[in-house]
């Protein structure tokens, strides 16, 4: 079977696919990748064919301040605003174009694309493709029983606060998600299909023919009218070589009587004063071993402000491999990091803990909440509860399963297949507690 891959390119839309792609190539389909020039090396690294953006241009974390100066100045919904008019729909036509002429040179007959690849509708109605997209974020999609999208609230109880929330929701997809909306239909008119009555939230689970959900149903809100196109597989993490490189301070996490993981990510990471150096400043002096992963950013410069035998600053940590050992996560909330962490039964700093509701939290705060986490025994529960739930899921198994049954190699395959390969129902849908650095 020919399957192309099709996302956005930055690593969290383009890293918890990998370990699927690799997946599939080792079973024999013929895999190849559709996204921005910065990600050949690492494609080529994993023996996967890349094929670059030609007309559609790459917007990733190295020059989309060259590219949008002006997006610097902006916060909240206009930022929102912005990012969905200029990054994720600003390209749909170009990016539906590209994937025509691979078509044409390259027959395929899947594409799995990450679900910010807004393309997808046009691949799959104007190319008659089977398209797969995969959720490598908390799903987005609207609900009457759902906070709005990016509120960072939790569930109304009451009638007046469902109520509230639905206006907010409302108000949300009209001010600020309206105009990229209205140049999403322009697009979809010009190719001959008809415009989209619903919000641009839902697009992603609507257009596809299938939503594989990386995550469990504990990690979303409870929702009583379920999506059938949306099916959780549990955590779709990057690919992970058999025998990765030992990480060089092995020993010590084995002597250390506590262990906490830092890192800022590989996208926000540029000012380290938003979370490493406070998260550094708050625990150096607790005895815990300090492993701060930069992501290549301000690593010798930290090293010089944190000399101290129990910190430890690197590049690069293989996430996995001291997860093992660590009793608590310090992240900005990455959903990937969220789901290995929780694969591990390892509670955050961000995932299954407290929510800090700040972008630059205090070292007292940080100190605090890393306290109650590592005090208390609930949170710990509550991540193992989590990695069990996760451990339920064979990610793999369950989209082998789809594709077996719904795509036929080389017939542009039409027929669908109902039912869930996964109940929705199967785990508690209790919503998790995060300890969380919001923005």
């Amino acid at each position: 079977m020919r399957i192309l891959f099709a996302t956005i390119a930055a690593d969290g839309h383009v890293n918890p696919l990998t370990g699927l792609a690799m997946h599939l190539k080792a079973a024999g389909h013929d895999v190849r990748w559709y996204t921005g020039r910065s990600y050949a090396t690492r494609l080529e690294r994993l023996g996967i064919p890349h094929v670059p953006y030609q007309r559609a241009t790459e917007v990733n974390s190295e020059n989309i301040a060259e590219l949008f100066p002006e997006r610097a100045r902006l916060r909240g919904p206009a930022l929102i605003r912005f990012d969905a008019e200029h990054i994720f729909i600003g390209n749909v036509e170009q990016h539906f174009e590209d994937v025509r002429d691979v078509d044409a040179t390259w027959p395929f007959d899947a594409l799995v694309c990450d679900a910010a690849f807004y393309a997808a509708r046009l691949i799959k109605e104007k190319l008659g493709k089977r398209v797969c997209s995969i959720g490598v974020a908390p799903s987005l999609e609207i609900d009457k029983d759902v906070p709005p999208a990016f509120s960072g609230l939790r569930p109304a109880g009451t009638g007046v606060g469902r109520l509230l929330h639905r206006c907010m929701g409302a108000a949300m997809d009209w001010l600020v998600m309206g105009p990229s909306k209205a140049s999403y239909n322009r697009i979809l008119v010009a190719h001959g299909l008809a415009p989209i009555e619903w919000s641009l939230f839902d697009e992603p689970y609507r257009s596809p023919d299938v939503v594989f959900q990386s995550g469990v149903p504990s990690l979303d809100y409870p929702r009583k009218a379920a999506n059938p196109k949306v099916r959780f597989v549990g955590a779709l993490l990057p690919y992970r070589a058999q025998a990765p490189a030992a990480f060089p301070y092995a020993d010590r996490l084995g002597e250390a009587q506590r262990v906490i993981l830092i890192s800022q990510g590989t996208v926000d990471n540029r000012d380290p004063k938003k979370l490493i150096v406070p998260a550094l400043d708050a625990l150096v002096d607790s005895g815990a071993l300090l492993v701060v992963g930069t992501g290549h950013a301000n690593t010798e410069q930290l090293r010089r402000a944190y000399p101290q035998a129990n910190v430890v600053v690197e590049d690069y940590v293989d996430f996995a491999a001291v997860l093992d050992r660590a009793d608590l996560f310090i992240c900005n909330g990455g959903y990937g990091s969220v789901l290995l962490s929780l694969s591990k039964g390892v509670p955050e700093y961000v995932g299954v803990g407290i929510n800090l509701r700040s972008e630059n939290p205090s070292p007292e705060r940080i100190r605090r909440a890393a306290d109650r986490v590592l005090s208390e025994p609930s949170w710990k529960a509550r991540a193992m509860q989590l990695r069990e739930e996760l451990s339920r899921y064979r990610p793999y198994e369950l989209i082998d399963a789809y594709l077996a049954t719904t795509v036929a190699p080389s017939a542009g395959a039409q027929q669908h297949t109902g039912g869930m390969l996964e109940p929705r129902a199967a785990a508690t849908r209790e919503p998790a507690a995060p300890i969380r650095q919001s923005g």
